[in-house]
């Protein structure tokens, strides 16, 4: 570090961005199950699928054109608390099996998914 005129210490700018790159979270991977068409959406339930256990996302939007998987991320942004544009869709464009990335997820993250996972909609037990 070098000293400016006020005697305060001034960061050089490459350590700078070095230190901010240590204090961001890393993405958080997202397995969802998408229900397509339903009465009303929702987030909640567990659904143990292909890619591990998935958090239950029903939709009212059809499974035409992406419509459903755009629903699915404004839902599931909502019940997260982030923005829609953290959650970016990682691999099943055209499958109900989904895996999400939030680029920016929040500390209690873990708290909110296992909050999700364990309220379970009635039609969804069996």
């Amino acid at each position: 570090m070098r000293r400016g005129g006020t005697g305060s210490p001034r960061i050089v700018p490459a350590m700078f961005e070095w230190c901010m790159s240590l204090a961001k979270p890393k993405p958080a991977t997202i397995a969802v199950r998408v229900r397509p068409g339903a009465s009303r959406t929702r987030v909640g339930g567990r659904y143990d699928g292909p890619r591990g256990t998935a958090v239950v996302v029903a939709v009212t939007a059809p499974a035409v054109d992406g419509r459903a998987t755009d629903a699915t991320i404004v839902a599931l942004a909502e019940a997260l608390g982030v923005r829609r544009s953290a959650i970016t869709l990682r691999s099943g464009a055209t499958s109900r099996d989904k895996l999400f990335v939030v680029a920016d997820p929040p500390p209690d993250l873990p708290d909110r998914l296992a909050q999700l996972l364990g309220s379970r909609p009635a039609e969804e037990r069996r």
